[in-house]
């Protein structure tokens, strides 16, 4: 239990923000980082001290962190707001949407002058010749294969509604990322998908939005949403963007960035200064420096949360070993846990620890503990009675038995799973980008959204070199610790 505190100590000292900051959050997509990079630049032309969360997962994890105060301000969507934050309400106006928002603490802006809706896009070739014009039209094409964004598959205005509204009969329909999306589509691995109308894509694919002739999709007028009670000169610095950007500016700044390659802070900069007349100057980090900030923040993952799994799951593992019944459903609770998905996992963990670094650490934590405890378990349980029998006779008290005797008769068993632990660790921490703890599933999630593989190695090969670095360090650390004649094989 002592480890334990330890740990929240650590998670509690990980999490503390200055409260001279605000911090602008945005989704994993372009436009949306895009926008968050635009609201930083405008908070610090007006003296204040901005910190982009970037990318962290989608509309639930963003608004779950402004209502906790985890960041102060983001870019969302009204038919978002409406259809789904706020579902089951049926606010049909702005002005219910603001005034349910204010029953929380956020507050909501104008408009910022651009209408991103949900549509259905088709390549334009496929689309023609087979006459689809418009959404109707799909229920005739039954084998159509469709692939939407994963959040689409879930939503209050997505698939299952626009199924229904549409009585559409496809069968073979997936979820997927956005972004890869397209590549699919361009690969003819489907049919058809769901775009965001000021998507750069669209016209770089050449794609058919098809008509939404029942008017399923609301409109989704972006907003800026933030935390009631910020500074009045932030919230004015940041408003100045309300009525603003039109659907082709945002559609040329979607395409700078995904098409063109140029960053978004430095495309939002551009924005500021030619619009907004702000002098806005971005500063992009070399490969080396976000290398080194990547390094450090997977480290500081993998390292409080493995230590912590360490100190915790061998005293379960002796316990489990020592008490049968009890060590049967420490061994199952455990099992249990490493059952569920690692992206499932750090999700749950959001309503209690927030984002960013604690509830990611936590979740590793958790995961980490399974192969340390059921190595403890088998290494100890493994001794020959007879040895056992021998230390007994030699009147050695249990914990000295325990010491000197059956620890390092079981020292291999355990530093495997330890060892196992690490890997695993490693690999799982790169998720811990989805809920904003950084690490090197930043870059491999930039990359993916931006379709550059050499962002995705950039976080992709270091993690599979830290990967092998901690085995090493394990093997390392076995020679060191067992006995030479522990460690060698039976003849065959």
């Amino acid at each position: 239990m002592k480890a334990f505190a330890i740990l929240i100590v650590l998670l509690a000292m990980t999490g503390t923000a200055d409260a001279a900051e605000i911090r602008v959050g945005s989704k994993k997509f372009t436009e949306s980082v895009i926008l968050g990079e635009a609201v930083s630049h405008l908070i610090r032309d007006a003296g204040g001290r901005a910190i982009h969360r970037r990318e962290i997962g989608g509309t639930r994890v963003l608004f779950q962190a402004l209502l906790k105060g985890e960041i102060d301000v983001y870019a969302e969507y009204t038919g978002t707001l409406s259809q789904e934050i706020l579902a089951g309400l049926k606010l049909d106006s702005n002005a219910k949407i603001r005034a349910a928002l204010a029953k929380r603490g956020i507050v909501m802006g104008r408009r910022l002058g651009f209408n991103n809706t949900y549509a259905i896009g088709m390549n334009e070739d496929r689309a023609e010749r087979l006459g689809i014009r418009t959404i109707s039209d799909l229920a005739s094409h039954p084998d159509l294969r469709f692939g939407f964004g994963n959040e689409f598959m879930n939503r209050a205005d997505g698939w299952p509604n626009l199924r229904r509204r549409y009585g559409l009969p496809q069968k073979n329909v997936r979820g997927l990322d956005h972004d890869l999306a397209y590549r699919g589509l361009e690969a003819n691995d489907m049919d058809a998908m769901d775009v965001y109308t000021t998507d750069a894509e669209i016209s770089y694919y050449g794609l058919r939005l098809l008509r939404d002739d029942l008017n399923h999709f609301p409109v989704y007028q972006a907003v800026l949403i933030w935390r009631a009670g910020l500074d009045p000169e932030i919230v004015a610095a940041f408003r100045r963007l309300e009525g603003r950007i039109d659907e082709a500016a945002m559609g040329r700044m979607n395409g700078r960035v995904k098409l063109d390659k140029v960053s978004e802070s430095e495309v939002a900069a551009a924005f500021a200064r030619t619009s907004l007349g702000v002098n806005a100057i971005a500063v992009d980090e070399s490969m080396w420096r976000r290398l080194q900030r990547h390094t450090m923040e997977h480290l500081t993952l993998v390292a409080i949360s493995l230590s912590a799994a360490i100190a915790f799951a061998l005293p379960l593992g002796v316990l489990a070993a020592r008490r049968e019944n009890i060590g049967q459903i420490i061994l199952a609770i455990a099992g249990v846990i490493q059952t569920i998905p690692s992206l499932a996992l750090f999700v749950f963990m959001i309503p209690l620890l927030g984002i960013g670094g604690p509830p990611a650490m936590v979740a590793l934590f958790l995961y980490s503990l399974l192969p340390i405890i059921r190595n403890t378990y088998a290494g100890l349980t493994d001794i020959s009675p007879s040895i056992r029998e021998s230390a007994e006779a030699l009147g050695l008290p249990p914990g000295a038995r325990l010491r000197l005797v059956e620890l390092p008769l079981a020292a291999r068993t355990i530093l495997a799973g330890i060892k196992t632990s690490a890997v695993i660790n490693v690999g799982t921490a790169t998720l811990g980008a989805l809920i904003g703890a950084g690490g090197y599933g930043q870059p491999i999630l930039t990359g993916i959204r931006l379709d550059d593989v050499a962002l995705i190695l950039e976080g992709a090969i270091p993690a599979a070199i830290l990967a092998l670095m901690a085995q090493g360090i394990f093997e390392t650390a076995e020679r060191m610790i067992v006995a030479k004649g522990l460690r060698l094989k039976p003849a065959a």
